[in-house]
């Protein structure tokens, strides 16, 4: 996996974008000038083993501005999921705070970033922000009228499954705090490529022992803007796709006397998370 420039150690937000064959939609103007305005907000974009231009579009990109955009480069295509999950890997190994990620045809547009990470600065208990494309008033929500159909379909689905009401999982706009709980939520590979999103909430709930399904840690945030974007290679017949790997999902972590979630290097996330070395900290101090 090639490696493109260095961040510093900080606590600015990150964003993973990850990009397959996105030459001909990435909106690099924008991804430029949302930079030059903002000191807090650094980019990793993942390439996701691309068969057409977006490996050098994203190395001059970067090249530009290797301060604040990083670039990965997955030799093979591995899917949006396990591309997003090598980027958090990748910013959870810099210490940064807050990780997101974001869908490179910007969809959802970059200024809600600063929206989404004030309601973690704000409000401890919460450890998962989520886009939320509900068409309220005032709101420019640009859906497919199919795909919203089956969107709605698939929520009031995945509710059930959770156990919880939630308006939208699909959503490409997701940020999170660095936890002992994020690190362990992608450690492992996830077992879906198109709803991987429930599947992380699903490891949350376990790892969190919410059998309440309170879900105090999570957060929905409606969105201003978003706008469906030609050439996504979503397609309608893939909802059934969905609904299986749904069902998958409740078998392997919702389902009453589902086995725990359990990373295989989980004594070691812990142990270097923040907390516990803080903890090792005063004790040394106290010796």
């Amino acid at each position: 996996m090639a490696q493109l420039s260095v961040f510093p150690l900080a606590s600015e937000t990150v964003i993973v974008i990850p990009c397959y064959n996105e030459a001909d939609r990435l909106p690099v103007a924008s991804f430029e000038a949302y930079v030059a305005l903002t000191d807090r907000v650094r980019f990793i974009f993942v390439n996701d083993g691309s068969t057409d231009e977006t490996s050098s579009l994203l190395n001059e990109l970067v090249s530009r501005n290797p301060k604040r955009l990083e670039y990965l480069d997955l030799e093979e295509n591995c899917g949006k999921a396990e591309a997003i999950r090598r980027g958090f890997l990748h910013a959870i190994e810099k210490d940064f705070e807050v990780i997101g990620f974001w869908d490179a045809d910007l969809s959802t547009p970059l200024q809600p970033i600063e929206n989404f990470r004030s309601v973690l600065d704000l409000h401890e208990s919460i450890e998962m922000v989520v886009g939320s494309r509900i068409s309220l008033l005032g709101r420019d929500i640009q859906r497919n009228p199919v795909r919203r159909a089956l969107g709605k379909l698939f929520a009031t689905t995945a509710s059930m499954a959770l156990g919880f009401r939630i308006h939208d999982t699909q959503c490409g706009a997701k940020m999170f705090r660095v936890t002992p709980h994020l690190k362990e939520v992608f450690a492992e590979p996830f077992s879906s490529k198109w709803i991987f999103d429930v599947e992380l909430i699903a490891r949350y709930i376990q790892l969190l022992n919410q059998s309440d399904r309170q879900m105090n840690f999570i957060y929905e945030q409606p969105l201003d803007q978003w706008k469906e974007i030609d050439g996504s290679r979503l397609q309608s017949q893939d909802f059934l796709t969905a609904v299986l790997d749904l069902a998958n999902i409740y078998w392997r972590h919702l389902r009453p006397g589902a086995r725990p979630y359990i990373s295989a290097n989980r004594d070691e996330l812990i142990s270097d998370s923040p907390a516990a070395k803080s903890n090792q900290a005063n004790e040394s101090r106290a010796a």
